[in-house]
């Protein structure tokens, strides 16, 4: 596959479409940065299907063409409509149309559209497990996940049963938008273990963003998942209120386990980025003399970050001594009284 990169045709409304559900699914994966030839991983169809659903977009209005699908698309619309593919149903007695997944508006907030599927389609598919595969005794949802396509395969990730989604993760057309789905949405705690047993999956920033976010992750998992991360992540998940107490209880543990051990660098960072809002969490850690120089080699501007080292227990002397210094401090009384106040102040300051 190529090195194109296929994006929303911003002046067409997809809704208007006659998108089938592996047209709306994989729409649902784009994010205007993802290549073609990257899309088989996170949409697990294969390259030679992947790049006919693709010509067909392009054909119909739903994507911008590149010079790299201009035959492919050619060849899309000599197809005959009676011919088209569509996605396969559970049973061809079945005549019931499957759900069609509803395309994505194309709006990026960068933070995480890469990883999110649009509500619509996640309702399509949960509606899909409900209605039509729910029902089904257990071994056979497992024996169909084992070779389930779109939009089944996507359904099945809404499987409470942790054979099915392991059964799910052994499918060889399983993918990254899978493996998400899986962290956003199952809720028993050894599909998830089966779910980070994939290095490929567990390594994943959508996997990650969503499996702390699941009330079900188990503590032992986060610590495996979370005990190298830079204290910065750390930090964030202490304070993000999506992630459920049990996990941000252990992420503030983990948070004081890796600032005693972890590098002087990250140190640093970490209490500058936060302006010394992380060091609340840090109450009696004290810093190395690596940490101190590097605090002391900086200009402070902001009186938020002198405030919250001020009221740090742990402050080194020689980093108050140098906030005694800074400009800031000199034109600010309340900040110069607050330092000379702290217990490692120099003898000096508490006398002026």
């Amino acid at each position: 596959m190529s090195d194109w990169t296929p994006k929303l045709n911003p002046t067409v409304d997809l809704r208007r479409l006659p998108l089938n559900a592996e047209e709306g699914f994989v729409l649902s994966r784009l994010d205007g940065h993802t290549r073609e030839k990257d899309l088989p991983a996170l949409t697990g169809f294969p390259p030679d299907k992947l790049r006919d659903i693709l010509a067909r977009l392009v054909s119909q209005g739903a994507l911008l063409p590149g010079t790299e699908t201009a035959s492919a698309v050619n060849t899309a619309r000599s197809v005959p409509p009676e011919v088209e593919h569509h996605a396969p149903s559970l049973d061809a007695s079945d005549t019931e149309p499957l759900p069609e997944a509803e395309a994505s508006d194309g709006s990026d907030d960068e933070a995480g559209s890469a990883d999110d599927v649009p509500e619509a389609v996640l309702g399509d598919y949960r509606k899909l497990f409900e209605t039509r595969l729910h029902g089904l005794p257990e071994d056979q949802r497992v024996a169909l996940a084992h070779g389930a396509e779109e939009p089944q395969l996507s359904a099945l990730c809404f499987d409470p049963v942790p054979a099915v989604i392991k059964a799910v993760l052994e499918n060889s057309r399983v993918g990254l938008a899978h493996a998400r789905l899986i962290a956003r949405h199952h809720r028993n705690p050894v599909g998830l273990e089966a779910l980070v047993a994939r290095a490929a999956f567990a390594s994943d920033t959508g996997v990650r963003r969503f499996l702390v976010r699941n009330p079900q992750l188990p503590v032992a998992l986060f610590r495996r998942l979370w005990a190298m991360r830079r204290l910065m992540e750390h930090h964030k998940l202490t304070v993000d209120r999506d992630v459920p107490e049990q996990t941000r209880r252990a992420a503030r543990e983990l948070l004081r386990q890796r600032f005693s051990t972890g590098p002087s660098e990250e140190k640093v960072e970490l209490i500058l980025n936060t302006e010394g809002r992380a060091l609340g969490a840090l109450v009696g850690m004290p810093v190395d003399g690596k940490t101190t120089s590097l605090l002391c080699g900086r200009t402070y501007r902001s009186p938020m970050l002198v405030q919250n080292i001020a009221r740090w227990s742990a402050a080194p002397p020689a980093l108050i001594a140098h906030l005694l210094k800074q400009e800031l401090v000199r034109r600010q009384p309340q900040l110069r009284m607050m330092l000379a106040r702290h217990p490692n102040a120099p003898a000096d300051a508490k006398r002026a």
